[in-house]
């Protein structure tokens, strides 16, 4: 890719306003390497970006455990969960269109809330993608060992990590490009899925006679552990909708990022309705809830065995290896991405907030695969203790995230239409009353979270993770304020850059 940065279209803002001169000069000279972030990623890019950004292995294997728990009822878990992602993504999308950025909400909230809250909710966001790191690592280590048994699990998951994160390192046009595939390959799996489903609901071939609504009222009915199953299934399947704010990071990487937000945000509705409410209608519509095939082979395996497709285990082992590997190189994408925009408001390293001649963060990307490297290596020695307290600890960082958009959200809105209205090219809906109905429904889902066990857990251990990057931010910004008093540079790393005139005031 060229070390030139692609134009963009007229009237977009740019990815981040130019630094103070002051602070320019006292810039280290390293900071000059690279021009910044470069527009790398085509439009096509970031249309399977968004599209792929809701399919995630947790759909493939781990909708099994919600089918278990609510029966048929799984239908309203997802749809209420899949409601929530829509109206928080509307509202991250207001903001992305009227100011892309590199950093996403974890700038707005920088803006909107102060910098204990940009700092904060940036480095959990970062926290929770380099635990998925290893993770998904292990995941695509597990198939690949089944598949070829004489290489040891740890060298597939050393192996597959070493890959991606030189995709990422080349350029993001490489990321892109991986993804594109990985995304394309999800996607036409899953409509494979709900056309051969579909075909097979009304009596066609390869089914004997249609299926009727049997499944999804017997064996108990269609709630059969009763309306509380609802939330708790939504419980179970809130948290696979991480990722589809990715889009929203990677829009700053490209030659008109508000179109690409828009045109993210206005899909997000069908996205959600056709990959998960379709597919899992699918799934409960065929085969009665409480199957042994579900329970041990997955509900997409055990589908496909029902209609007698041949080498089902083997196509979806395929199909799930690339939702790891997708999950794994967007991951990696992401936390870069959030620590390049961290160390650009010296809220992390400076070093973080370089980047090279091709636009890439080498230190942020290295930084994060480290410590999914160093995730990995627990969960081999130390699955039980370390590795088990690093998944629960980030377990809830999800709805942190969606809670500080609509808060940001709520105080941004103000500032952009008394100041830069014209920007506003994508609204909130019902703007404020849905915003805060979405913080009442969010602020219920942490609440019922306390009345499970497992929930309660991954809260408890969240918060605890979440108060200690807060306290060090607050520890952080008072010695800045010392030092500044003291007329003492405020150590390498540059200062957060001006803010746009939407956020004055």
């Amino acid at each position: 890719m060229s070390s030139q940065q692609t134009p963009r279209t007229p009237g977009v803002p740019p990815q981040k306003p130019p630094p103070r001169a002051a602070e320019a000069a006292a810039a280290p000279a390293a900071a000059q390497d690279g021009d910044g972030l470069q527009a790398g990623l085509k439009n096509r890019h970031l249309s399977m970006i968004a599209i792929g950004g809701v399919i995630g292995a947790g759909l493939f294997v781990g909708s099994k455990a919600g089918i278990a728990d609510a029966g048929p009822g799984i239908l309203l878990s997802y749809a209420l969960a899949g409601l929530l992602v829509v109206l928080v993504m509307r509202m991250l999308g207001e903001m992305a269109a009227a100011d892309p950025a590199s950093g996403s909400f974890s700038t707005y909230a920088d803006r909107a809330l102060g910098r204990w809250a940009g700092f904060t909710i940036g480095w959990l966001y970062w926290f929770f993608w380099a635990v998925v790191l290893a993770v998904e690592a292990t995941a695509a280590a597990d198939i690949l060992e089944g598949w070829i048994p004489a290489v040891d699990q740890w060298v597939w998951a050393l192996l597959v990590m070493l890959v991606l994160t030189g995709t990422n390192l080349i350029s993001v046009g490489s990321y892109g490009e991986f993804e594109f595939w990985f995304a394309g390959i999800k996607v036409v799996a899953i409509i494979a899925f709900i056309v051969v489903g579909m075909v097979a609901f009304v009596g066609l071939p390869p089914a004997d006679s249609a299926a009727g609504l049997s499944h999804l009222t017997g064996q108990g009915g269609f709630l059969p552990h009763g309306p509380g199953a609802i939330l708790s299934g939504m419980l179970l399947v809130v948290f696979s909708f991480m990722g589809s704010e990715i889009v929203t990071l990677a829009a700053a990487e490209s030659p008109n990022p508000v179109a690409a937000v828009r045109k993210a945000v206005n899909s997000v509705i069908w996205r959600i309705g056709l990959f998960y409410i379709g597919s899992m209608f699918v799934i409960v519509a065929l085969l009665p809830w409480d199957s042994e095939a579900i329970a041990a082979d997955g509900p997409y395996v055990a589908v496909l065995d029902a209609l007698d497709i041949p080498y089902a285990g083997t196509v979806m082992d395929v199909v799930v290896l690339t939702a790891v590997l997708s999950c794994l190189n967007s991951g990696l994408y992401t936390a870069s991405r959030m620590a390049f925009s961290l160390g650009e408001r010296g809220d992390a390293p400076a070093s973080f907030g370089r980047t090279n001649k091709r636009g890439v963060p080498t230190a942020a990307i290295l930084a994060s695969v480290a410590f999914g490297f160093v995730a990995v290596f627990f969960n081999y020695i130390a699955k039980d203790t370390v590795f088990e307290f690093l998944l629960n600890s980030s377990g809830a960082v999800a709805l942190f995230v969606w809670l500080v958009i609509c808060a940001s959200q709520l105080r941004m809105r103000r500032r952009i239409e008394r100041e830069a209205p014209e920007r506003l090219t994508v609204r909130m809906w019902l703007y404020p009353y849905l915003t805060w109905a979405t913080i009442g429904l969010i602020v219920f889902v942490i609440g019922y979270m306390f009345t499970d066990d497992d929930g309660r857990t991954q809260m408890l251990l969240s918060l605890a993770v979440a108060a200690g990057v807060l306290i060090t931010s607050l520890v952080k910004d008072r010695l800045g304020r010392g030092k500044a008093r003291a007329g003492e540079p405020l150590g390498g790393a540059a200062q957060a850059p001006p803010r746009s005139p939407a956020d004055a005031g």
